[in-house]
C-alpha cells in the first residue's frame, strides 16, 4: 500500500495530521471521542432530527423515553466509530486480530476450500470499516470489498488507504461485474455493504423493513446467481469499546436459482438485518436518510 497520497499538495498537512493522530493509543482517542460526544449531541445536535425520525418510524411501539435512550446510546458510540476508523491508519495486524473475533469463520472457510468466491452482505452496524481489514489479516485467502467512490478527492484517497493498508483489495462498484468475470475461478471473499439506498431509478426490490417500505440494492443477489456464489450475512456485534464479534449466517449456498423477478436472498438479508438491529438498536447508523424514497403504489413486497 502506497504511503504517498495521490492528492493535491494543499491537503498533505491534513493527511499527515490524521496519520499522526492515529498513532495515539485508542485509550487516548476515546477521550477525544468523549469530547466529541458532548459537542455532537449536546451542542451541535448533528442530524438529531433525522436520527429521531428514523428511530420513531422504525420502532413505533417504543415509548418516547426509550427512543431518547437509544438515540443517546447511538451518539455515544458514533464518535468512538470515528476514532476507530482513524486508528486504521496505524493499526497493525496483531492489534486487529485482538480486537475483531470471527465467531464461526469455518462457515466461510468451507466454501472457500471448495474454490468458490463467497459474497458477504454486511451493513452499517458496529464498526463496518474494520471488517474488511480484519478479514485480510485473519482469513488466509483474498479479502476484497466493493465500494462507491467518494466525491471528495482527499477523503477518497484517505479511505482507500485505510481500507487497503492491511492487505484488502478494493473494487469500484462500477467495475464489479468485470472483476467477477476476470476472477471467476478465484477462491476469495467479496464484502458488500448491502443496506444502502439505491437511486430511485435503479430500485428493483421493495420490502417492509423496520415497519417501513424500504428499497434495497439487489447487486449481491444478481452476482450470486450469475456466478454461483454462496452468500453469507455478516452480523457485527459490539462487545465493548474497540472490540467486536463477527458472525456469519448462510443466505444461499450458491446452487439455487430463484424465479424471474424474485429476490429471496435480498429479502432474507433484510430480515436478518432487522433482527440484528432490534437486538441492539444503538449499534446501527441512524444519521442517514435511509427512507427518502416512497414505494410506488403498483409495487409489492417480494
Amino acid at each position: 500500500m502506497k504511503e504517498t497520497p495521490n492528492i493535491p499538495a494543499l491537503y498533505f498537512p491534513l493527511w499527515w495530521l490524521l496519520k499522526g493522530l492515529s498513532l495515539l493509543p485508542l485509550s487516548v482517542l476515546y477521550l477525544l471521542a468523549d469530547f466529541l460526544f458532548v459537542l455532537v449531541y449536546y451542542i451541535i445536535g448533528y442530524r438529531k432530527k433525522v436520527v429521531f425520525q428514523n428511530l420513531r418510524n422504525s420502532f413505533p411501539e417504543k415509548p418516547e423515553k426509550e427512543i431518547q435512550g437509544i438515540a443517546k446510546a447511538f451518539y455515544r458510540q458514533f464518535p468512538d466509530l470515528i476514532m476507530e476508523i482513524l486508528k486504521l491508519a496505524s493499526m497493525d495486524a496483531a492489534e486487529m486480530r485482538r480486537r475483531i473475533v470471527f465467531s464461526n469463520q469455518e462457515l466461510l472457510d468451507n466454501f472457500v476450500r471448495q474454490g468458490k468466491t463467497v459474497i458477504t452482505m454486511g451493513s452499517h452496524s458496529g464498526n463496518w470499516e474494520w471488517v474488511l481489514p480484519a478479514g485480510a489479516v485473519q482469513f488466509g485467502f483474498p479479502a476484497e470489498g466493493i465500494y462507491r467512490p467518494l466525491k471528495s478527492k482527499f477523503f477518497e484517497e484517505f479511505m482507500l488507504y485505510l481500507r487497503g493498508r492491511l492487505g484488502a483489495r478494493l473494487i469500484k462498484m462500477k467495475d464489479t461485474m468485470r472483476d467477477f468475470v476476470r476472477n471467476r475461478k478465484t477462491a476469495r471473499v467479496v464484502a458488500m455493504l448491502s443496506d444502502q439506498t439505491p437511486p430511485y431509478g435503479e430500485i428493483q426490490f421493495w420490502t417492509t423493513f423496520l415497519n417501513q417500505d424500504t428499497p434495497f440494492f439487489v447487486g449481491a443477489e444478481k452476482l450470486a446467481n450469475a456466478f454461483g456464489c454462496p452468500v453469507l450475512f455478516l452480523d457485527v456485534e459490539r462487545e465493548k469499546r474497540g472490540h467486536y464479534r463477527l458472525t456469519f449466517e448462510v443466505l444461499s449456498d450458491g446452487n439455487s436459482k430463484p424465479e424471474e423477478g424474485a429476490f429471496p436472498i435480498t429479502e432474507a438479508f433484510a430480515q436478518k438485518l432487522e433482527s440484528s438491529i432490534r437486538r441492539n438498536p444503538a449499534n446501527y447508523l441512524w444519521t442517514h436518510k435511509r427512507w427518502k424514497h416512497q414505494r410506488p403504489q403498483a409495487a409489492s413486497s417480494e
